[in-house]
């Protein structure tokens, strides 16, 4: 091998070691040590069990829990591996057969709610994944979590407003509500 090819081989392999893994094995332990429930995927336990990500939306069919925005990730609810957004149009008609259904399931949980759904609550995430509502969604829900838990809708309504999150930094987003903490919230409030 001439100079100029053992020149070449020797920069990529050091640039290999250096960028592939020197500095990813670098930024993950510097994670780990600045925030470490962030760097291992903001895991919920519930005791010693993991039983989800604060990240990544799961999904709720039971009245008692507050239910999160529908998965574009159908039939397999909520799989990370089958992250996309629906692709659906506003003027396809898949998208209002599909906002129909879920409204229809809504309405028939709770069929003497006559508020308007929200949209969150009816259409699907951009990455099918969302963990969060909107606080008009999880509000649209307390009736239906109040009698299916035995509790008062004043009490329900008081914890959802513990759980709502404001703008990031103040200024970025939307405020906005974790399902699977708030539902964990309920759990131990009115098991």
């Amino acid at each position: 091998m001439n100079r100029n090819g053992l020149s070449a081989v020797l920069t990529v392999g050091v640039l290999t070691l250096l960028t592939g893994v020197a500095y990813p094995l670098a930024v993950t332990g510097l994670a780990a040590l600045m925030c470490p429930r962030k760097a291992s995927g903001s895991l919920v336990f519930r005791g010693d069990r993991a039983i989800g990500s604060a990240l990544l939306g799961q999904r709720f069919s039971n009245p008692a829990y507050f239910w999160g925005r529908d998965s574009a990730t159908l039939p397999y609810p909520c799989n990370p591996s089958l992250s996309a957004g629906s692709n659906v149009g506003p003027a396809n008609p898949a998208l209002l057969e599909a906002v129909a259904r879920r409204l229809g399931a809504l309405r028939s949980t709770d069929p003497e709610n006559a508020s308007p759904v929200p949209v969150d609550l009816v259409t699907a995430s951009a990455s099918g994944l969302d963990p969060h509502i909107s606080p008009d969604a999880a509000y649209y829900q307390v009736r239906r979590v109040s009698m299916a838990r035995g509790a008062s809708e004043e009490a329900v309504r008081a914890l959802v407003e513990t759980r709502v999150e404001g703008r990031t930094w103040g200024v970025l987003g939307e405020p906005r509500v974790n399902v699977l903490e708030l539902n964990l919230a309920l759990d131990e409030r009115y098991p």
